[in-house]
């Protein structure tokens, strides 16, 4: 079991800047992935990035790529998700999620309770 706990978010002007923070405890992450998603009001939830635990390789989608930033601290358990350049189509709950990839598949085994990011015109 993993416990996720998301926090950070907030109301931020476009151009702004947040920082979000996904805390982990439970059992250790290994050769798990974080990920974030996002899910904006009457919208799928929709990947954002996600870091290797081990070696902190990341990967972004396109539409965050350059203002998105995403890394962990393994000494505290935890994931940030540093947004730059914000936009008002960022706005969204984020989650974070455990992820791992199975035959090809990415299974997300735990989730957060999310954190609202609002981007303000």
């Amino acid at each position: 079991q993993v416990q996720l706990v998301e926090s950070g978010g907030g109301l931020v002007q476009a151009g702004g800047s947040l920082r979000l923070t996904c805390a982990a405890s439970g059992r250790t992450l290994g050769d798990y992935h974080i990920a974030w998603f996002r899910q904006a009001p009457g919208k799928e939830r929709d990947f954002v990035t996600r870091i290797r635990w081990s070696t902190g390789n990341a990967f972004y989608v396109d539409s965050v790529r350059g203002r998105f930033t995403i890394s962990r601290d393994k000494a505290k358990s935890t994931v940030y998700l540093d947004m730059n350049n914000l936009k008002s189509e960022d706005t969204a709950v984020y989650y974070c999620a455990v992820a791992r990839e199975s035959n090809g598949l990415w299974q997300y085994d735990y989730w957060g309770q999310g954190t609202q990011v609002t981007v303000s015109e």
